[in-house]
């Protein structure tokens, strides 16, 4: 008997956030990532229709197995959930104390996450500096 497909899941992320779309990459890469589908939502296009683009720029979001539609640290724990090498997490933050501590860890993160993002930018010279030496 062949083991049960996995129901797809879909994670909706910033694109345009180099920390996201590394960090997403870096999801995409593992075993499980077939069975979500990853959509960047910096692109209007790809939003869908219960998702604002204001609420799907400020937040990571994921489509679980059942059809809803969570966000933050549960959006985590759901995708954790597919992956095999973090299965055992994503289980473990199912659990409601759990969720309410990764929720918070994740409400936390968040206003920081600009400063994050621009360790990730590529560096660019100014214009017209001439360099010394």
């Amino acid at each position: 008997m062949s083991p049960k497909p996995k129901t797809r899941i879909s994670v909706y992320y910033d694109g345009s956030c180099p920390l996201c779309s590394r960090e997403i990459s870096f999801y995409g890469k593992r075993r499980g990532a077939e069975s979500v589908e990853f959509v960047d939502v910096s692109q209007p296009r790809n939003l869908p229709g219960d998702l604002s683009r204001a609420d799907s720029m400020a937040r990571f979001h994921v489509r679980d197995a059942r059809g809803r539609l969570v966000d933050g640290g549960h959006a985590f724990a759901e995708l954790w959930k597919q992956l095999p090498a973090f299965r055992w997490l994503g289980l473990f933050f199912s659990f409601p104390a759990a969720r309410w501590v990764l929720a918070l860890g994740y409400d936390a993160f968040l206003p920081f996450r600009p400063l994050i993002q621009s360790w990730f930018r590529p560096r660019q010279e100014p214009e017209n500096e001439i360099p010394s030496g």
